[in-house]
């Protein structure tokens, strides 16, 4: 699933300057960059496929830093030109940044700044996001990255409306996505912007991948909480929260659990998750849902009462916002990937959720009774409060449409 900004027209209608070309695409390396991701953009900008039906850009690869450029495997490289080049750029692309934790060199940050200033489309695809933000690229603006990085993004740079939930995000003139397999949909999503369908089609049956992939990153998030909330006094009423999700009550209840106000409650849970409390706790339910139509026999409407919800509608409505599916189709369509004969309980092999590629599993199934308390990912259940509080879900940010 893909988000394009309603600031996007009037950002795109932005003028370069003089020097600065449509067709010529920088992409700026740094040293410690995994080389898949990098090499996504050079492939894509840097081949002439004109005899496909793709109009040729021009390629600049730009070293971000002094070289030479250490990658995957202990590969060296060496980028034919450096940050001096990008100056000649209409669309920028940081492919990958090698650590979240430390800070981009400030001649890249102050290269990007420039480029932006003077209308270039600056692009940052996965950890590139980070550098994009250091830059204030990223201020006030939509935004997403790979998954398992969105709530430090989030905590890190608060002014970031970090969604965790898009393959990418199109804010005009500034664009992110998120892990590596979608900095190919970006890249599409770019060429499709440029030149139309047809060449985007072009390219992407060259490159064997799907035009457009429908749905976004939630099918792929593992649920868990950064390390740091583990050691939280929040973490206690998490767990209790995971421990009684067949019960009914809300987010009042776990703020006056914390001994906090809603409002204090709501900035320290998002300042740990970087999201809100309300949207966890939909998003717990639902998985709880999910595995309670894959190992049980209940209906739908006893499926809602187990998990919280106040009624069969809403368990509807949530379940299809962050799924795609109703919980009737999401079962049927379980079920008919199961082997011949088998029962709800028995023991049987992950499978792949209705809608992910094939040989991508989905949450695993578990025998028996469901219990209480299950990891959100493997459907084991928990032993410990500790153990609960790890395991609490990726809190999806506001929605920015899609």
């Amino acid at each position: 699933m893909s988000h394009d900004s309603t600031a996007a027209p009037e950002a795109a209608a932005r003028k370069l300057s003089g020097r600065r070309r449509k067709e010529i695409v920088a992409v700026l390396l740094f040293s410690g960059g995994p080389i898949f991701e990098s090499s996504i953009p050079l492939s894509v900008f840097g081949i002439d496929r004109q005899d496909a039906g793709v109009p040729r850009y021009r390629l600049l690869v730009c070293a971000g830093e002094e070289g030479p450029l250490r990658t995957t495997g202990g590969l060296e490289l060496t980028a034919p030109h450096g940050l001096e080049a990008i100056s000649r750029a209409g669309t920028v692309v940081v492919p990958a940044w090698r650590s979240i934790t430390s800070p981009p060199p400030e001649e890249a940050l102050d290269a990007l700044r420039r480029a932006h200033e003077e209308g270039a489309r600056i692009v940052g695809l996965c950890t590139g996001a980070f550098v994009l933000a250091a830059a204030g690229l990223l201020d006030g603006r939509p935004a997403t990255t790979h998954w398992m990085y969105a709530p430090t993004l989030a905590k890190r740079y608060p002014s970031v409306h970090v969604d965790p939930r898009e393959l990418f995000v199109d804010d005009g003139d500034v664009l992110t996505s998120a892990g590596t397999a979608a900095g190919i949909d970006l890249c599409l999503h770019i060429v499709r912007t440029d030149h139309g369908n047809e060449a985007a089609g072009a390219l992407a049956r060259r490159l064997v991948v799907p035009p457009r992939r429908t749905g976004g990153q939630e099918r792929y998030l593992d649920r868990s909480l950064p390390e740091e909330i583990g050691a939280d006094p929040l973490a206690e009423v998490v767990a209790w929260a995971l421990e009684h999700l067949h019960e009914q009550f809300d987010v009042e209840t776990l703020a006056a659990r914390a001994y906090m106000s809603r409002r204090t409650f709501d900035r320290r849970f998002r300042s740990l998750t970087g999201s809100a409390p309300l949207q966890w706790l939909i998003t717990q339910r639902v998985l709880q849902a999910q595995r309670l139509l894959e190992t049980s026999d209940y209906s739908v409407d006893e499926v809602a009462g187990r998990c919280g919800f106040r009624s069969p509608v809403a368990l509807r409505g949530h379940f299809r916002r962050q799924l795609g599916s109703s919980p009737a189709a999401y079962r049927a369509a379980y079920r008919a990937r199961r082997p011949q004969g088998d029962r709800p309980g028995e023991p049987e092999p992950a499978l792949p959720q209705p809608g992910s590629p094939a040989g991508l599993p989905g949450p695993g199934p578990v025998t028996g009774p469901v219990p209480a308390l299950l990891h959100p990912e493997s459907g084991v259940p928990m032993q410990s409060r500790r153990q609960a509080a790890g395991a609490v879900g990726l809190l999806p940010g506001p929605r920015h449409g899609s």
